[in-house]
């Protein structure tokens, strides 16, 4: 699909617009989408979760083919198989755009949440900057923080996993 806009609208767009517009995208179904002006093009495509699945799976090979050559390979497959059951229970909080992330609202700051903390729906649980523009990030579940799966002042892509959490803690 290839939308043609006028420049002028196109320019004058607020953070809140563009970040409207990818939604109606997501949940378009469609899987690419195209804007173009005179000045320049915009290119918004969906990633399935299968990449994302191979991208996580693929340290674990490399990890437990390691061990292998020194000989107790089923042991360290039966923790993996293990930990894989564990977290079929936890829910992601995703990142709603592309930008970078950060756990602090300023260099000198706590981070908002930590592995341990309970966070609530409304919550602060980070920020990503996006185009110079700083938007907090807040949660959408209840639970206990187990995970922090990105670094700060890390790049991060429109649904990437960014906090795991217990909906039961």
């Amino acid at each position: 699909m290839v939308i043609k806009l006028k420049p002028s609208k196109l320019n004058h767009m607020k953070a809140k617009e563009i970040q409207e517009l990818i939604d109606f995208i997501s949940n378009s179904g469609l899987a690419e989408v195209k804007i173009e002006t005179e000045e320049f093009k915009l290119s918004i495509k969906k990633y399935s979760e299968a990449p994302a699945v191979k991208f996580e799976a693929a340290p674990a090979p490399v990890a437990v083919s390691a061990p292998a050559a020194a000989a107790p390979a089923p042991s360290p497959a039966a923790p993996a198989a293990a930990s894989k059951e564990d977290t079929s229970k936890l829910i992601e909080i995703k990142s709603p755009m592309i930008g970078t992330f950060y756990r602090t609202p300023n260099p000198d700051a706590d981070a908002f949440v930590n592995v341990g903390d309970t966070v609530k729906p409304g919550q602060t649980v980070c920020i990503i900057e996006a185009m110079k523009l700083f938007n907090e990030i807040e949660s959408e579940v209840s639970g206990r923080i187990v995970k922090v799966l990105v670094e700060n002042a890390q790049p991060v892509e429109y649904d990437q996993p960014l906090f795991l959490v217990d909906p039961a803690g």
